[in-house]
């Protein structure tokens, strides 16, 4: 690559260079050559291609400026994945303390992407890009893959088999790697796992987000969606929150919800603590708000139980444990967790009946 970036360098100089710490320009005297390691003037051709073909500045401008994605987001990503930039801890302009970090190895999580940025020894600074999942850092005999297609296979199912229908759920399997992308390949493989987050993380931090908050969506929805409608202001704010915590915590989605119930009017609950920003109400959020809007529209009614102090316990258990996701987790002889699976099967030979209903009392849907 060396004889390409330093043609690219000669036939640039003309119109004058200033990238990452490189400053290049054609005087009257003849080429200026400056880096923070080097001040050269009056130089002829020739001895500006000789200064310039071991210089990690001109491969870096190189590399910047022919070698990777041109669109702006993609490139803002690439260079916010080697510390390159602004306001980061390492100085973008410091190139050889860069160059001296990429040749370890620069790892940055995204989501549950773990990504390692490194230079390609054999192509004179041209990056190549690492991915795995964070839970797979330090771990051998992964799978490998090589084309970017190949990640949204990955993405549409969990470690157990099951559909992911949420992209940003933080339910993504192990026992993968793409081990040596280019840099446009790194990119696709990423919105592959996460649609539009490199986007929209680029977006928020030009301050140009555009987000499209609750009630603008509802609006929006039509045919069978159209009944979310009819959740609206007074008791519906608060079902929006309900809605908010049951959907949008760290714990169900790695995205950051930035959405409100309206631009004037936020949630209470916090949006969470996402890399990557959720500008809008998504599909399971609004499929899940239909549900529950039906739900909401039942009356009270007075049921009468007898339960120990024990098991009214074991019930508020019971439900934390699904709603946290954690059932699978509890041993099958822990008996001390009330969402044990055999406390919960005494629990329901003792107070269900034949039909199902607990205490023997059936549901009353007379209206």
């Amino acid at each position: 690559m060396t004889a390409e970036r330093v043609d690219a360098l000669v036939a640039t100089a003309s119109d004058g260079i200033d990238f990452d710490g490189l400053r290049v320009e054609a005087t009257d005297d003849g080429y200026a050559f400056e880096t923070p390691d080097a001040d050269h003037a009056g130089l002829d051709e020739a001895a500006l291609r000789d200064v310039a073909a071991g210089s990690d500045y001109v491969s870096n401008w190189y590399v910047w400026h022919a070698v990777v994605p041109q669109k702006p987001d993609r490139w803002a990503f690439l260079r916010w994945l080697e510390g390159a930039d602004v306001g980061a801890d390492v100085d973008g302009s410091d190139v050889v303390a860069r160059y001296d970090a990429l040749t370890e190895g620069v790892t940055t999580e995204w989501g549950q992407l773990s990504i390692t940025a490194r230079l390609d020894d054999d192509e004179g600074g041209r990056r190549r890009y690492e991915v795995r999942h964070v839970d797979d850092v330090g771990r051998d005999g992964l799978d490998r893959y090589d084309d970017p297609l190949e990640a949204r296979d990955l993405a549409t199912h969990d470690e157990r088999g099951r559909y992911r229908p949420l992209k940003a759920a933080p339910s993504l399997r192990t026992g993968w790697q793409f081990a040596a992308l280019d840099p446009t390949a790194l990119v696709e493989v990423v919105e592959a796992f996460y649609p539009a987050s490199v986007p929209n993380w680029y977006r928020e931090r030009e301050g140009e987000l555009d987000v499209t908050h609750w009630r603008e969506t509802m609006g929006r929805q039509t045919g069978m969606y159209g009944v979310v409608k009819t959740w609206d202001r007074g008791e519906g704010y608060e079902h929006v929150n309900w809605v908010a915590e049951a959907t949008c915590d760290d714990s169900q989605c790695l995205k950051r919800r930035e959405w409100q119930y309206d631009d004037e009017t936020d949630l209470d609950v916090d949006g969470g603590d996402g890399q990557f920003p959720c500008r809008e109400p998504c599909s399971v959020v609004v499929s899940g708000a239909r549900k529950w809007t039906k739900l909401e529209s039942e009356q009270p009614r007075t049921y009468e139980f007898e339960l120990t102090p024990s098991e009214k316990e074991q019930l508020e258990e019971v439900i934390d444990a699904v709603a946290d996701g954690r059932t699978d987790e509890i041993r099958e002889a822990d008996v001390s967790d009330g969402a044990n699976r055999f406390r919960a099967r005494f629990l329901r030979a003792k107070l269900f009946d034949d039909e199902g209903n607990l205490a023997g009392t059936p549901t009353d849907r007379e209206t």
